[in-house]
């Protein structure tokens, strides 16, 4: 049982971190997209690992970790009073490369099926004009 309650806040950890990352003044967090991809609480609920990405590359999110953890109490304030928490876990966040791999992944596709796409291009411009 403990481990759904978990689940929910920190999936509503998540949603509330990504909701507030343009209202921080922060030019480390507001210089490039970035991207909350996933929270993880501890079962007692007093550690949350906030794992952040960007598209910039992994040196981008390791500069906006810099940030988020400057502006942390500004978050963890909206997230107890969102939640209703008498006491909010410890934010702990972390850079991860996944944007940057995602993106990479879909490049090489591209490369390696270019022909596969022009033909799905070509039949759907033949569908509309025929």
């Amino acid at each position: 049982m403990a481990g759904y309650k978990s689940g929910r806040m920190a999936a509503d950890i998540q949603r509330i971190i990504s909701g507030n990352i343009r209202q921080l003044k922060d030019p480390r967090i507001n210089s490039s997209m970035l991207t909350i991809v996933r929270c993880e609480v501890s079962g007692d609920g007093s550690y949350c690992k906030v794992f952040v990405s960007s598209f910039d590359g992994y040196e981008a999110a390791k500069n906006a970790v810099k940030g988020f953890e400057s502006a942390s109490g500004f978050l963890k304030r909206e997230i107890s009073n969102v939640l209703h928490l008498r006491k909010c876990p410890e934010l702990k966040f972390i850079p991860d490369d996944s944007a940057e791999h995602s993106a990479r992944i879909n490049s090489l596709l591209k490369e390696v099926l270019p022909d596969e796409a022009e033909e799905k291009d070509g039949d759907e411009s033949e569908e509309t004009n025929g």
